[in-house]
Order: C-alpha cells, then structure tokens, then sequence
C-alpha cells in the first residue's frame, strides 16, 4: 500500500481557532483529509536552536511533520531568496528582485535540511509530491540521499519567459535541480509552454517523440494541472451562511457590493484595482450612495520591505478616494487590512453583485473560483478577471479584463452592474459545471496518474553522493524512523490503483 507524502513551506495550523481563507494550504488539505498520509514542512516558528528532528502530531486524517527554522535560515532561505528573489522574478518583476548569493546559498542550506528531516520519515512505497518554488531544489537533495520514489514537483504560481527567468544568475542551478523530479507540473499552458521555452532555447534541451523534454540527460515530463477547488463545498457553505455573513453596517446594506478578496501583495493589482473603481464612480454619478468596494487584504510577509509599501499606498489611496467622493450614508471603499475564514467569505461573495479579481500575474487565483462556487444559481454575481490569471483559461463566463487598463476595467464594471439576470445566469452555469468536474479531486488524481505514468525505470535519476552541510547522522532518531508512521487505512486510491498496474 502506497501512502502520499506532500512537502510544502506552508502547511496547515493544528488549532481549530484558526481557518485558512483560501489558497494552497486549503487546497492540499482537502485532498490529504480525503486520502490520508504525511504533510511536511516548516511549523512557521522560528526558535534558536530549532529542535534536532520534526514535530509529529495528528491533524484531521493525516499526519503533520513539522520543523522550526533558525532565525539566520528563516531570514536567508525565506524573507530572502524565496520572497525577494524568487516570489517576484517567477511574477516577472525584475524590478523588485534582490539578486544577493547569500540569500541563494541559505536557500540551498534549508533545502539540505529540509531532505534530511524528511527523510527519515519515508518508507519505500511513498510518493512524494513537493510544492512550490521554495522547495525547488528538494527533488536533488532527496535523491542525493538515496531516495528512488516517485517524486513530483508542482508549481502554483507563474513560470515567467526564458528572458526573464534568464536574469537569475543561478538559473541553471535551478533548471538541473527540476530534473531530479519525474513529473512537473503547473498551473496553466502558458507557464508549461514559458517553461518548454526555456528548457529547449536556453538549456540546450529537446522535444522527444512523446513530447517529453530531454535535457540534462534526464527524461522530463511536465503538464499543465489548474488545481480546482471543492466546489460542492463552497456552494454548501455558501447557502447556509447568514444572510449577512458578516454583517455589515446598516447603510452598507443598502448598496450594491463590489468584493475582492487578496492577501495585501503587489502582484494583485490593488492599486490599479482601486483606480478603476474611482474611475467607475468619477464617471458614472448615478453610482453616488449606490454602489461599494469592499476590498479585504490579508497581511502577509509583513517584514518584506516592499510589502510595508504596497500597504502605505493603497491605505493613502482608499483615503484619498473615500474623502473626495464620501456621503454621510456612503462610504465608497470598505478597505479591511484583515483575513477572514472561509464561511465569513462565502457570506461576502453570495451577497455582492460583482467579484473583482484584477491580479497582474497570479498563478491560478482560487478567489475567483471561490467567488462562483458561492452564488445563487437563480441570482448569480458577475465574475470580472484579470486575463492575466491563470483562471482565465477556465473561466469563460467572466468578464475578462487587462488590469493596467484603468479605464477599460470601469467600463466593464458599469457593465456588470447592468448585466440582466439571465446573461448572469448564462455565464455562470458554465463555470459551475467546469468547477465541478475539475474540482480539487481531479486536481489531486490527474497529478498522480501523471507522476506513476512518468515513474519509467528509463527516468530515474540518480546523483553520485556527496558529502553535504547536514547529514542524516546529525538528525536521525530511532522513533522518527518508523515505518509506519502517518500510515492511514484510507490510502490514496489512485497510487494503489497504479501500483498494482505497474
């Protein structure tokens, strides 16, 4: 019996007081509580000395593994090369991206430490699926510490053009660390075909027969996989939420609702997003007192330099726009700098008319699959997407717009706003349908049929061992090295399916 193993930096909070909004962690959650196994990543605390092997506890049906960073690693690995680095190059902002080798050698180290606390963790039948691209270099380490599994990587947000992705001075490092996977996917087919891109013009790499890129001496199979949501979840939640959940003032009550919902990031098109809604009511006076923004912005990564400004701006922005444009009973911006649980949300998206979701590049934005999971199917909202989101490759109901068009975005929301119930209806069925069928299961499934078909004795990767920085010997523990632990009776259906195949 196989038992799936995920390796992410973000793993989920144990406390039951805490709800996650939205994103990866609530994606890989809902496929580990439906199959079982071991989640593995950092706890998210940084302590000095961090203890010498990973915290076990039992979260929902499956195992969580957790380990603490050092502050220099945390600072190095995380604050530095994952969030200066890396979060703004793969989004192609060469503008903001630090290109400091400290902050790739930390990088590399945490890695290292990473493969060595997992390691003694897994058992020959595992597979292991890593994700995101702070984990890049994983696959390397785990086969330079003899792991033969079947090894997937998956990334969630953009793979920028070979040009942009070539300013990395340590591109290559990081081109011959995905080799050590069997499969790799991404979000969409433009983030496959920016990554084939690459490869071939800038690696040297070639197309084989069966459309598998060879490069490095390696086999590599990568696809596209556009992760899906539970959508059946989201409707439920949705249309058993208070009607006003939660509830907002009593003159709020009274106006048409504008939602966007995004953690407080430059890549979400925030600025741009409150331009185009003051353009709306610039140009549109009979919008006065009848029509609202309410943008929630979750901090993150609040010790990022660039970060504390994105958040100065659009709170002298909102202020801006509210002081020109505000009545006693009308606020035009309802601007909250908190999170929300995913019940709350729910609420907020079935009770607005609009959904405004205008990233600048975002990998997938699961808010905008989110915000049709909750409608009304007889009085749907009207979904406005940046075409630079990777759910615009699914979405076809929604409004689609370039969010560098301030004036163009105005428009399209007037248009929204009067769209008739039936064209509202028209667009949404589709999309409801395809969230659906291509739901967080089919996500999961379709990834592991992909990794064990790709799991070819032709392709395994092998590494000379290489003595490095952190040894197995500084960490292994005879009860962190049972086989059986994070095992669960409800394995994961389809790798026992394909085992037996093989």
């Amino acid at each position: 019996m196989s038992r799936l193993v995920v390796v992410s930096n973000r793993v989920p909070s144990t406390s039951p007081a805490k709800s996650e909004a939205g994103g990866l962690a609530v994606a890989l959650q809902a496929a580990l509580n439906e199959t079982g196994g071991l989640w593995f990543g950092w706890s998210g605390k940084v302590v000095e000395p961090p203890a010498p092997a990973p915290t076990v506890t039992q979260c929902d049906r499956f195992t969580l593994a957790t380990l603490d960073l050092a502050r220099p690693d945390y600072e190095g690995y995380y604050n530095g090369f994952a969030n200066r680095t890396l979060w703004p190059l793969l989004h192609s902002r060469l503008d903001l991206t630090s290109f400091d080798a400290a902050f790739f050698q930390s990088y590399q180290q945490v890695n290292a430490l990473f493969a060595a606390r997992l390691t003694p963790l897994l058992t020959p039948d595992d597979a292991v699926w890593v994700h995101d691209y702070h984990l890049i270099p994983l696959g390397e380490e785990l086969r330079r510490a003899g792991l033969d599994n079947p090894l997937g990587f998956y990334l969630h947000i953009p793979f920028p053009s070979p040009e942009v992705m070539m300013a990395l001075p340590w591109h290559r490092e990081l081109a011959k660390a995905l080799c050590a996977y069997d499969l790799i996917g991404f979000q969409t087919r433009r983030d496959l075909q920016n990554f084939r891109d690459f490869m071939q013009r800038e690696m040297h790499g070639a197309i084989d027969g069966d459309g598998n890129l060879q490069v490095f001496g390696r086999t590599l199979v990568a696809n596209a996989f556009p992760i899906g949501i539970d959508a059946d979840k989201f409707a439920a939640m949705a249309g058993n939420a208070e009607p006003q959940e939660p509830r907002p003032s009593e003159h709020a009550r009274r106006h048409r609702q504008i939602i966007g919902v995004d953690r407080l990031d430059y890549t979400k098109g925030l600025v741009e997003r409150f331009r185009a809604f003051e353009a709306l009511i610039e140009t549109h006076p009979e919008y006065h007192g009848r029509v609202c923004l309410t943008q929630v912005a979750a901090p993150s990564r609040e010790h990022v330099p660039e970060y504390l400004g994105i958040r100065a701006e659009l709170e002298k922005i909102a202020g801006g726009i509210n002081g020109r444009f505000a009545e006693l009973d009308w606020t035009p911006i309802h601007y909250i700098n908190r999170s929300f649980g995913q019940k709350q949300l729910t609420g907020l998206y079935r009770n607005s008319e609009i959904g405004l979701v205008t990233p600048l590049r975002d990998g997938m934005n699961l808010v905008a699959k989110e915000y049709v999971a909750s409608q009304d199917p007889e009085n749907p909202g009207v979904l406005v997407l940046s075409q630079f989101a990777g759910a615009a490759e699914q979405l076809l109901g929604a409004l689609i717009v370039n969010p560098y068009d301030i004036q163009s975005v105005a428009k399209v929301l007037h248009s929204a706003l009067a769209m008739p119930v039936a064209e509202r209806r028209a667009r949404w069925r589709p999309m409801m349908a395809s969230l659906c069928r291509e739901d967080i299961g089919h996500w999961r499934d379709s990834f592991l049929r992909a990794l064990f078909a790709a799991r070819q004795p032709r392709r395994i990767y092998h590494l000379v061992p290489e003595r490095r920085a952190v040894g197995l010997s500084d960490i292994a523990r005879p009860d962190m090295a049972r086989p059986d632990i994070g095992q669960s009776d409800n394995r994961v259906g389809v790798i026992s399916e394909l085992r037996k195949a093989r």
